[in-house]
């Protein structure tokens, strides 16, 4: 009888273990399969999150076109409008390397619009990423993002060389709308004067 019930334990480990295993091997779907809506060419992320209990503000524009000195022929890049911390950004990937902080430098241009060089922005140390986060850097890019066609972004790098992507931005207004909802760029109105206070200014 000791080794039946031996056996039956063994067996109802074996599969409370596979169980287990097949469970940790589905991952949750706010990381795994994010909802999304279309608006043009963007991906706006309807997921809602977990701990927020709001859609993860995120709007993202994915080309093939991303060509780099040191590569054989285009890939893929992605631009990315997102909140992050309260704070506005963007966020450009990379399927190779551009560059990192000490030695390169990011520019852009919407369509025949003045351009923009070396501009506030950081590459992160993967040296595939760079985001623009400085909040003046940012409001700048989102303007005239509202009122273009079309985004070329070119990096130098010393230790990467070049880098550019051109993406067109059909359907930016909701793109932006649903992006930046939860950090929006213009700054909030001061209070109103209190009488008191008004009456001090008098004084």
């Amino acid at each position: 009888m000791r080794r039946v019930a031996f056996a039956v334990m063994a067996v109802l480990l074996g599969a409370g273990l596979s169980a287990g295993l097949g469970a940790c091997a589905m991952r949750d779907p706010y990381v795994a399969t994010p909802a999304t809506t279309t608006s043009g060419n963007w991906k706006i992320e309807k997921q809602t999150d977990r701990i927020t209990g709001v859609p993860v503000p995120s709007a993202m524009l994915i080309v093939d076109n991303a060509s780099n000195s040191f590569a054989d022929y285009a890939k893929m890049a992605s631009m990315q409008l997102t909140c992050f911390d309260g704070k506005p950004m963007v966020r450009f990937a990379f399927e190779f390397k551009v560059g990192t902080d000490p030695n390169s430098t990011l520019g852009y241009r919407f369509d025949d619009k003045p351009g923009h060089d070396n501009i506030a922005a950081r590459f992160l140390q993967e040296y595939r990423t760079v985001v623009i986060e400085d909040r003046a850097a940012v409001t700048t890019f989102v303007n005239e993002l509202a009122t273009s066609n079309t985004l070329v972004i070119r990096i130098r790098s010393l230790a990467a060389g070049r880098t550019t992507a051109e993406f067109k931005l059909d359907g930016a207004p909701a793109a932006l709308e649903a992006a930046f909802a939860g950090c929006p760029l213009t700054p909030p109105a001061p209070p109103p004067e209190t009488k008191k206070k008004k009456r001090a200014a008098k004084a």
